[in-house]
């Protein structure tokens, strides 16, 4: 496999993705993002679609949800632009093939998960109209995770260690990723009302996705589980007949948060809520291709570093570029083997959702 579609910042990635649309006779719509790029780039949300707009049969791939997490899912996207026979196979009349290119193009751009105003968007489609989620178990162990001063003393480590003692590995995790609104300056923040990415993706995907019959869609990330295993973790309804559908199309491997067999907590506000309100009418099956890179402890210690270094702007150059590298190695593993597993089981995964899209 060709390992020249990974790049080294959002900059290239867009331009590698533009280009392998134009290679492949595909129009690009760009919806651009209000704010510039760390090196005055232009930020845009990049839209592709191959087939025709009628198609009862949409297959969506998507990254950069969570921005840093780009560097993998874009790759995915221009691989399979590139690979003539997947392009070939997907020339069918009843099926259409959607590529959204960076949904969070701001924290791809400047090596961020979370967007300009510090909001993970896979915990904000959420209803805003209605009182917020509460999660009083992120309020007791936030201390721990947002320390004073970077690098951190014992105390988080040891605070988090003893939460976990007392409650549950899994339900620590559950406190600290499943979503707060509490902390607009913390994690997994889910912000306070639909973000830019937010409204983007739901108005893309009405206008091509409501009059389909059923969607498939592929949500490219990294940063949780086994090193270089993409998970396949289920997002959808979760009917024992939905769950049945998706092990039948993805194998018996695939896992769920709300059984306990993901990696992955049980979630706030992610993805698949707005495409099951957007496109209610279609049969949805959702999947969160979830690559791992390096282990839990040390993925969240890099998030930490990223949040106090987003709460403390005049922190010296030397030590900003430190924590920015730590981030981007959490999420983005910069060797040829990790590279050369992502492309492989993305394809294979995205081969059986277009056979599963082709069964009656």
């Amino acid at each position: 496999m060709d390992l020249s579609c990974f790049s080294q910042n959002y900059a290239e990635a867009r331009q590698k993705f533009l280009q392998a649309c134009t290679n492949a006779g595909l129009e690009v719509e760009s919806h651009i993002h209000p704010l510039p790029g760390k090196d005055g780039e232009e930020l845009a949300l990049d839209v592709a679609l191959f087939g025709s707009h009628k198609a009862a049969n949409l297959l969506v791939l998507s990254s950069g949800v969570h921005g840093v997490e780009g560097f993998c899912g874009s790759a995915v996207q221009v691989d399979h632009l590139r690979n003539s026979d997947w392009v070939e196979h997907c020339r069918r009349h009843d099926l259409a093939v959607l590529y959204l290119h960076a949904i969070n193009p701001y924290g791809f751009s400047w090596l961020r998960r979370v967007n300009e105003d510090n909001v993970d968007i896979n915990r904000n489609f959420i209803d805003f109209d209605n009182p917020l989620p509460d999660n009083p178990h992120y309020r007791s162990v936030a201390s721990f995770l947002l320390p004073r001063r970077q690098p951190p003393t014992l105390f988080g480590t040891l605070g988090l260690a003893g939460y976990a003692l007392r409650h549950g590995v899994k339900t620590l995790q559950t406190a600290i990723t499943s979503g707060q609104n509490s902390d607009p300056d913390g994690l997994f923040f889910s912000g306070t009302q639909p973000t830019w990415s937010n409204l983007q993706v739901r108005q893309i995907i009405r206008r091509l996705g409501q009059h389909c019959r059923r969607i498939g869609w592929i949500d490219v990330h990294t940063g949780l589980g086994a090193y270089g295993v993409g998970e396949r973790i289920y997002k959808g309804r979760t009917e024992p007949e939905d769950i049945t559908r998706a092990r039948q199309w993805w194998g018996a491997q695939v896992t769920t948060s709300v059984d306990g067999t993901s990696s992955s907590a049980v979630l706030d506000g992610t993805l698949d809520l707005a495409v099951m309100q957007e496109c209610p009418h279609a049969q949805y099956n959702g999947l969160t291709l979830e690559f791992g890179t390096k282990s839990g402890p040390l993925v969240l210690k890099a998030l930490s570093a990223d949040q106090w270094l987003q709460n403390h702007l005049d922190t010296a150059q030397a030590q900003r570029l430190r924590i920015k590298h730590q981030l981007r190695d959490a999420f983005y593993i910069d060797t040829d083997p990790w590279k050369q597993q992502i492309l492989e089981q993305a394809r294979t995964v995205s081969e059986l959702t277009r056979l599963g899209l082709a069964a009656l």
